[in-house]
C-alpha cells in the first residue's frame, strides 16, 4: 500500500585511474557485492576533501529503515549525503539504541531527520529544542498521511509534530500492552511541539504526483530557492503556516485535486497551491534554525542498503534526488541552515515579506483530530513486532542475523579511460575496466552516468544499435565479461552537454548499487 522510496550503497572500494576520490565513506562493504549487514556495524562518516568546518549529522535512531524506508547516508540518502560533502561537510549517521540527547546533537551544525517512524520521547523533544536555541539548526523531512511504515500507528508527521491523529488524549491508543509497554513508547506525550517551537506544522493530507513550480523568488527565501524552477512531490504532505513571525513558506505546489490514491481522506485539503501551505517552509528559532519537507521523494535516490525489516524482501526505492531541481534546493538548504545568524524573528529581515498563516480546518487541531481509518494500515507480518529488533528479517537494519552471504576474498577494482577535462559539446569515449571478476564469467546491469554537482545529468550514450537517448541520463544496461584472468573491459561513447561546465562526477552503478564515483571536469 504504502509507496517505495529508498537508497543506495555506497562501496569502500572505488579506484579511478588518474582522478581524484573527493571524500571516503567509512563502512563495510566489498566493491563487487553489496556489503553484507553486521548487526553491530558502526555509524558511517564522510569526510569530505576539502573541509569547511562544518558536520551534518542524519538521525537513524527512530525507525529510519523500517518498512520500504531508508533514509540512510550509504543507502537511499546516500546522494544527498554525498552532495554535502562535496560541499565541505562531515556527513555522520547517528546510530545508538538510547533515546539521543543534547550532547549527541551539540558538535554538530545540522541535523537531519529523515522520517521518523517511532515517536520523540518527551526528554529527546527537550534535546531537540536546546540544540536549536544554542544555534544548532534541524532539516525535517516527512510525508503523506498514513506513511506508517512499521505498523505502529504513528507516522512521521505524527512523530515530528508531538501528537498521534485522533489519539491525543492516548499515544498508544489502539496497541497491544505489549506494544504500549515497549522501550520506544515510554515516556512519550502528545504535545503540539512543532507549533509551539517552530510556528509550523506538517498537515496530515495526502497528496499525489504533483511538480511543485511556485517557488519563492530568492530574495524572499534568504537565497535558497536559486536556481530552482521545480521541485518534485510524488505522495506527500504539506505544511500549516501558524506563525509568520517564526516560519516561511518557499516551495509550493500548483492548483491541483490529485489526492494520493491511497489517501485516507480526501487527501487534498485546500485544493493545492498556497492555500494547501508550502510543500517546503523554514522557520528561524533562538539561534538555530529550521526547515521542513512534505515528501521523502525528492531527497531519496535509488540504491538502498537495507533488506525490509517485516518481510525481508530486497528494497525498490526512487531516484528523486536528482529530478527536477530537488538537488539543487537541497544543498541550499543545508548551505542556508548551517548559517549562523542573530536574528530571532523574521520581522527583524530588511525587505522580507511575512506569510499569511494557512486556513486550517477545525478537526486539524490536535486535540480535535479524528483517525478516518483504523490503524496500522495492514496487519504486520507473522512474528514482526515493530519495538523488537529481535524479530527483524535477516538483511535488514538492526537484525541480529544479516542473513547475507560473506563477501569474496578479494575486491573489484573498476579503471575507467577518459579525457579529463572532458569537453563539453563533444562526442567522448570511455572505456570502462574491472579486474578481480570471477575469471570467465559475465556479470550484468552496469550502467554509466556523467553529472554536475546537484546531481544534474549532462551525458547521452550510444545505445548498442547505434541509436542516440533523447535526454541525458545513464546508459543503457551493459555487461562485463571476465577473461581467465577476471579482467573485463568495454567501450562506450558519449554526447556531453555544450552547456554544461565545470566540476562533474562520473559514476558506475550495477543495478541499484554503486561500484565507484570519482570527479572530474567538463571545460
Amino acid at each position: 500500500m504504502l509507496k517505495s522510496k529508498m537508497a543506495k550503497v555506497l562501496v569502500s572500494t572505488m579506484v579511478l585511474l588518474g582522478l581524484f576520490v573527493p571524500w571516503i565513506l567509512m563502512a563495510t562493504g566489498c566493491s563487487s557485492h553489496q556489503p553484507k549487514v553486521k548487526p553491530k556495524d558502526e555509524a558511517p562518516v564522510i569526510v569530505p576533501d576539502k573541509p569547511n568546518g562544518k558536520k551534518v549529522l542524519f538521525d537513524n535512531t527512530h525507525e529510519q529503515t523500517a518498512g520500504s524506508a531508508d533514509w540512510v547516508i550509504d543507502g537511499g540518502f546516500s546522494d544527498f549525503a554525498q552532495a554535502l560533502a562535496d560541499e565541505g561537510y562531515e556527513v555522520k549517521e547517528l546510530r545508538k539504541k538510547d533515546p539521543l540527547t543534547y550532547d549527541d546533537l551539540r558538535p554538530y551544525d545540522v541535523f537531519v531527520i529523515g522520517e521518523a517512524n517511532n515517536p520523540y520521547k518527551q526528554s529527546e523533544q527537550t534535546a531537540l529544542w536546546q540544540y536549536v536555541q544554542n544555534g544548532g539548526s534541524i532539516l525535517f523531512i516527512s510525508d503523506h498521511y498514513n506513511a506508517d511504515r512499521n505498523k505502529n500507528r504513528w507516522d512521521p508527521s505524527e512523530a515530528f509534530n508531538g501528537y498521534r491523529r485522533g489519539a491525543w488524549n492516548s499515544p498508544t491508543k489502539g496497541m497491544s500492552p505489549e506494544e504500549a509497554k515497549s522501550p520506544p513508547m515510554q515516556n512519550v506525550i502528545s504535545t503540539d511541539w512543532l507549533a509551539q517551537h517552530f510556528g509550523v506544522r506538517f498537515r496530515y493530507n495526502a497528496i499525489g504526483d504533483v511538480t511543485a513550480n511556485q517557488i519563492v523568488p530568492p530574495d524572499q527565501s534568504f537565497g535558497i530557492t536559486k536556481d530552482v524552477q521545480t521541485f518534485a512531490m510524488h505522495a506527500g504532505s504539506t505544511v500549516a503556516i501558524l506563525d509568520p513571525q517564526k516560519a516561511k513558506g518557499i516551495v509550493y505546489l500548483p492548483r491541483t485535486n490529485a489526492k494520493w490514491p491511497h489517501a485516507v481522506d480526501q487527501g487534498v485539503y485546500n485544493g493545492g497551491g498556497i492555500p494547501e501551505g508550502p510543500m517546503v517552509a523554514v522557520a528561524k528559532a533562538g539561534k538555530g534554525k529550521a526547515a521542513f519537507i512534505g515528501d521523502s521523494s525528492p531527497v531519496e535516490d535509488d540504491t538502498p542498503k537495507y533488506r525490509n525489516e517485516e518481510t525481508g524482501a530486497p528494497k525498490k526505492t526512487h531516484d528523486g534526488f536528482h529530478e527536477q531541481d530537488d538537488a539543487v534546493l537541497l544543498v541550499n538548504l543545508v548551505n542556508w541552515l548551517a548559517k549562523k545568524e542573530n536574528y530571532t524573528r523574521l520581522s527583524e529581515v530588511p525587505g522580507l515579506k511575512l506569510d499569511q498563516p494557512t486556513r486550517l480546518y477545525e478537526w486539524e487541531q490536535p486535540a480535535k483530530s479524528t483517525e478516518p481509518e483504523k490503524e496500522p494500515w495492514e496487519p504486520p507480518a507473522n512474528g514482526y513486532k515493530w519495538w523488537d529488533p529481535s524479530t527483524f528479517k535477516p538483511g535488514s537494519y538492526g537484525a541480529t542475523d544479516s542473513g547475507e552471504p560473506s563477501p569474496p576474498s578479494g575486491d573489484v577494482r573498476y579503471i575507467a579511460e577518459h579525457p579529463n577535462p572532458i569537453p563539453a559539446g563533444k562526442t567522448v569515449t570511455i572505456r570502462v575496466m574491472a579486474d578481480g571478476l570471477q575469471p570467465g564469467t559475465t556479470a550484468n546491469g552496469y550502467r554509466l552516468g556523467l553529472y554536475l554537482e546537484g546531481g544534474k545529468q549532462v551525458a547521452k550514450f550510444r545505445n548498442a544499435d547505434g541509436s542516440w537517448p533523447s535526454t541525458y541520463g545513464y546508459s543503457a544496461p551493459f555487461q562485463l565479461k571476465s577473461d581467465s584472468k577476471g579482467h573485463a573491459e568495454i567501450t562506450l561513447t558519449a554526447q556531453i552537454d555544450p552547456g554544461s561546465k565545470g566540476t562533474a562526477y562520473i559514476r558506475l552503478k550495477q543495478d541499484r548499487d554503486i561500484r565507484w564515483t570519482n570527479k572530474l571536469e567538463i571545460r
